[in-house]
C-alpha cells in the first residue's frame, strides 16, 4: 500500500516521488549553492544528503513516517531535512532555541517517531550557523504519519497557543514556484544573505528552498551582528538580496558600512509592522531598496512590494487570490492546512482568515495590511485602533518596543524604553499625537519584551504580565 505521503504527490508527474532531486538538487555539481563559512556545492550537499539519508533509514525512518528536527542552522540541518523529505517522510520542524518543556509538548501534539538533534548544547546566541553533530532518538510515543503533509509547523504563538499547520509537497512546490514569479526576488547567480531562520516559513521557502531551485547562492553570515552581516554582503561583488524580519534590520542600523555596498541591492522584511521613522533612518545608513513582504506560516508568501514602490501597500504574489471581508484580508486556500484541533472559523469555503486587518484598493489591487483584526477596540462607543496607539508610541524617543492591548475596558501598554520615561510622562508626551480616549491608562515599563522564536514580539497578555514587574503608577 503506498504510503500517505506518496499518495499525496500523485498530482505532480513532474516532481514525482524524487522532488528534492527534481527541485531543489539539481544542477551542475560544481556550482556552488550553499556559503555556511566556506562554500559547499551542489555534489557535496548532494553527498550530504545521501549520507543522512543512509542514517535515517537505519534509524528505521520508512516513507510515510515522522520525524521532527530541533537543529540550529547548519548543514546537518539542511542536510536532515533534504534526506528525510527524500525517504518520503513527514517533517515537523521546532525551533533549537525551544525549552525542554516546549520541545516535549509539540512532540507530543505531532507524534513523530524519531528526534534529530544536536548531540551537544548548543550556546552560540550570536552565530549565524554553527557545526553541529546530531543524534537521532527514537521516540516510543511516536507513529506514523497522520496525514499527507511532507512538512508541519507550528505557528509562532505570538497571540496564544500554536497552531499545527501542514504543508504538502504540491504546496511547498507552488510557493517556490510562486517565488519565481516575483519580480525583485534574486535571480540564478545572484546571492542571498539569510538573517531569518530556516525553521520558520520566511527562512524556510523564501530562503533555503527558493535558492536552491533558482540557483541563488545563500549565504548565512558566521556572526548576527552588523559586522558579520556586511561581512557576508561584501564577501564578493555579486547583486546581493538580504532577507530578516524587523528586528534584524534594526541592528544593522546600529552601524554603518565604511564605504559603498555597491552589491548590496535589497533588504527584504516581513513578520512585523516596522516601527515608524525606521525607513528614514536605513535608508541614511544605506544605500539600498527597503523591500517589504507579508505572508504566514499557513500560506508563505501571500504579496510583496520588493522595489517600496507603493508603502504601505504590498501587491498579491502571483497566483494568490484575496479578498477583504468586514476589514480583515481572507486569502484563497483550497484545504485548511491546519492540523488537528483548531477554530473551524479560520478556514471555510475555501478561504483562509488571516485575522489580520486590511484594505484593499479596487483600482490597483493593492492590499495595505493594518495589524491585527483584534486590534479594532470600542471605548465608550468610540472605535479605537490599538495599531495606531502603537505606532504613536513608537514614535517616542527612546521607546524601543511596545505592546498595546485591551483589557477590563482599559488600554494598556507594555513598553520597552532606552530612557527613564515614566508612565506620566509617557502620557504626556502623547498630548499633541493621540485622543484623550486613545491612550493607554496603565503602563508597563520593561527592558524588553518577550519575543517568540521566530523574532515576533509577544502579544499573549498572560506572558506579557508574567514579564512585567508589575503596573507603572500613572
Amino acid at each position: 500500500m503506498d504510503s500517505p505521503l506518496a499518495a499525496g504527490r500523485h498530482d505532480l508527474p513532474a516532481h514525482g516521488t524524487g522532488w528534492v532531486d527534481d527541485v531543489l538538487l539539481a544542477g551542475p555539481g560544481s556550482e556552488t549553492c550553499l556559503v555556511l563559512g566556506a562554500p559547499i556545492t551542489r555534489a557535496q550537499l548532494r553527498a550530504e544528503v545521501t549520507s543522512r539519508q543512509a542514517r535515517l533509514t537505519d534509524a528505521g525512518l520508512r516513507p510515510g513516517g515522522a520525524i521532527a528536527l530541533r537543529l540550529p542552522s547548519s548543514l546537518a540541518y539542511v542536510a536532515n531535512l533534504l534526506a528525510a523529505w527524500r525517504i518520503g517522510a513527514q517533517v515537523t520542524l521546532l525551533d533549537h532555541r525551544l525549552s525542554r518543556g516546549e520541545v516535549e509538548r509539540a512532540l507530543e501534539r505531532v507524534g513523530a517517531q524519531f528526534l534529530v538533534q544536536p548531540a551537544a548544547a548548543v550556546v552560540a546566541p550570536l552565530r549565524g550557523f554553527v557545526t553541529v553533530d546530531e543524534t537521532v532518538v527514537a521516540l516510543p510515543a511516536g507513529r506514523p504519519a497522520p496525514t499527507s503533509h511532507a512538512l508541519i509547523q507550528l505557528s509562532s504563538g505570538s497571540t496564544g497557543p500554536s497552531k499545527v499547520i501542514g504543508r504538502t509537497v504540491d504546496d511547498l512546490v507552488a510557493e517556490i514556484e510562486r517565488y519565481t514569479r516575483i519580480d525583485g526576488v534574486p535571480r540564478p547567480g545572484e546571492r542571498l544573505v539569510l538573517l531569518a531562520s530556516m525553521a520558520h516559513v520566511l527562512g524556510l521557502v523564501g530562503g533555503l528552498l527558493y535558492a536552491l531551485h533558482a540557483h541563488v547562492r545563500l549565504t548565512l553570515p558566521e556572526r548576527m551582528t552588523v559586522g558579520g552581516v556586511l561581512g557576508a554582503i561584501t564577501a564578493e561583488s555579486t547583486p546581493t538580496t538580504v532577507i530578516g524580519v524587523p528586528v534584524h534590520l534594526e541592528m544593522l542600523m546600529a552601524g554603518r558600512p565604511d564605504g559603498p555596498l555597491s552589491q548590496f541591492v535589497r533588504m527584504t522584511t516581513a513578520g512585523e509592522l516596522v516601527r515608524p521613522g525606521v525607513r528614514e533612518r536605513f535608508a541614511t545608513c544605506y544605500d539600498t531598496v527597503l523591500a517589504n513582504m507579508y505572508g504566514m506560516t499557513e500560506v508563505g508568501v501571500i504579496a510583496t512590494d520588493l522595489f517600496g514602490a507603493h508603502r504601505p501597500g504590498v501587491r498579491p504574489a502571483p497566483g494568490i487570490d484575496v479578498r477583504v471581508v468586514d476589514g480583515e484580508l481572507q486569502v484563497r486556500r483550497p484545504v485548511t492546512p491546519y492540523v488537528g484541533l483548531v477554530d473551524e472559523s479560520r478556514w471555510s469555503d475555501g478561504w483562509l482568515r488571516t485575522r489580520d486587518a486590511a484594505s484593499l484598493d479596487p483600482v490597483t489591487g493593492l492590499v495595505t495590511i493594518r495589524g491585527r483584526l483584534d486590534s479594532q477596540v470600542s471605548i465608550g462607543g468610540l472605535k479605537v485602533d490599538l495599531t495606531e496607539v502603537e505606532q504613536a508610541i513608537l514614535d517616542l524617543p527612546g521607546v524601543t518596543e511596545v505592546v498595546v492591548t485591551f483589557d477590563g475596558g482599559a488600554i494598556e501598554a507594555y513598553t520597552a524604553v532606552e530612557k527613564p520615561w515614566t508612565g506620566p510622562e509617557l502620557d504626556a508626551a502623547l498630548e499633541d499625537v493621540l485622543a484623550p480616549y486613545k491612550r493607554p491608562l496603565r503602563w508597563q515599563l520593561l527592558e524588553r519584551l518577550p519575543r517568540t522564536s521566530s523574532g515576533k514580539v509577544v502579544r499573549d497578555v498572560a506572558v506579557l504580565r508574567r514579564a512585567s514587574a508589575g503596573p507603572t503608577p500613572s
